[in-house]
């Protein structure tokens, strides 16, 4: 994927670009989060996160039509947007690291923070642009535009549901569910729809393309919600502490909360105002007496099984898809 990921790089790298040197230190910021820069603005090489999302749209681009390079625009709005998205998530969680390093609103405070979200999200919105430019006609570009708009949309009204869920003890698995579908799997199945629909006007092609980013979508966050609490902060870059101290309704949780032995307990904790370090050690031992990873794990592992049938729907075996079925394995197994 190397291929991929260095052209996904520069197509980055030409959007973030200070019209003047007025604003170096505002695009230093975006820079930062996307891991090119350190504090000072320095060039350095960290991690950047998976690029899950443009590597999907540029597979699926690629899988329709057999090249994957005429992606490249959606593929970095994509990307773009959904950084946007971590850059807000910080604050709203109070995160103080992303990837290992200080979280962009704890380096500027979060007035700045706040801007440089805001400014990400337009500047993904410009990378579709390009998609003009490269020859695409008004009428595919503008279908792009509104499902892309659609996804971000369902990401922030993810997101309020998420926030939402954080004072309350009766979540249930289905308001779970409708939340990630909007939190995470919606910019994940626009990436493969939009990466289809960039080669075809086959509905059922799209259609299909679009399913499987959604299983995607829904197997990988309840992955990160067990990588939420049980992963290695180490090699996650974040925490496992987190999910709990703010009293995150995951999956985990949610199953926890609602069961049986382990519920009342779990209930009693979390309908503290405050969680400290000892709380979060007896949810950690509630949750696993529970066995509530292996149930999420399931669940994960249902979805997987959900997007490779979607993917088998396209009617479409190639290179490409054979690296999107390598993707839904990755997903519910992995440990970042």
């Amino acid at each position: 994927m190397d291929e991929y990921l260095a052209a996904l790089d520069a197509e980055l790298r030409a959007l973030v670009v200070a019209p003047d040197p007025a604003y170096d230190a505002y695009y230093g910021m975006f820079r930062y989060h996307l891991g090119w820069a350190d504090a000072n603005f320095q060039h350095v090489n960290v991690g950047a996160g998976k690029r899950l999302r443009p590597l999907l749209c540029l597979l699926a681009c690629e899988a329709v039509g057999g090249d994957w390079r005429p992606a490249l625009p959606v593929a970095a709005a994509i990307e773009l947007a959904h950084n946007f998205s971590l850059i807000h998530d910080d604050i709203e969680d109070q995160s103080e690291e992303r990837r290992g390093r200080p979280a962009v609103w704890k380096v500027w405070g979060l007035a700045q923070g706040l801007n440089a979200g805001d400014g990400m999200f337009v500047l993904a919105r410009l990378s579709l642009n390009r998609l003009a430019q490269a020859g695409f006609d008004f009428v595919k570009c503008h279908a792009i535009s509104a499902l892309f708009d659609a996804a971000t949309l369902a990401l922030c009204q993810g997101q309020f549901l998420d926030l939402g869920f954080e004072t309350r003890l009766d979540v249930t698995v289905d308001e779970y569910l409708r939340m990630i579908r909007g939190k995470t799997a919606a910019l994940i199945s626009a990436a493969t729809r939009l990466g289809a629909l960039l080669q075809t006007d086959d509905e059922r092609v799209i259609a299909a393309f679009a399913r499987y980013g959604e299983n995607i979508g829904l197997a990988f966050q309840i992955s990160d919600d067990i990588l939420g609490i049980w992963g290695d902060p180490s090699v996650t870059g974040k925490s496992a502490a987190t999910d709990i101290l703010y009293k995150k309704k995951s999956l985990p949780a949610i199953f926890g909360l609602t069961h049986p032995q382990q519920g009342p307990a779990l209930r009693e904790i979390y309908g503290k105002e405050r969680l400290d370090e000892t709380d979060v050690l007896r949810v950690l031992a509630l949750l696993d007496a529970a066995r509530a990873s292996e149930y999420a794990q399931h669940h994960a592992d249902e979805f997987r099984a959900a997007a490779l049938a979607a993917l088998d729907d396209t009617g479409i075996k190639n290179r490409a898809t054979a690296r999107m079925r390598q993707f839904a394995e990755l997903m519910t197994n992995r440990n970042r």
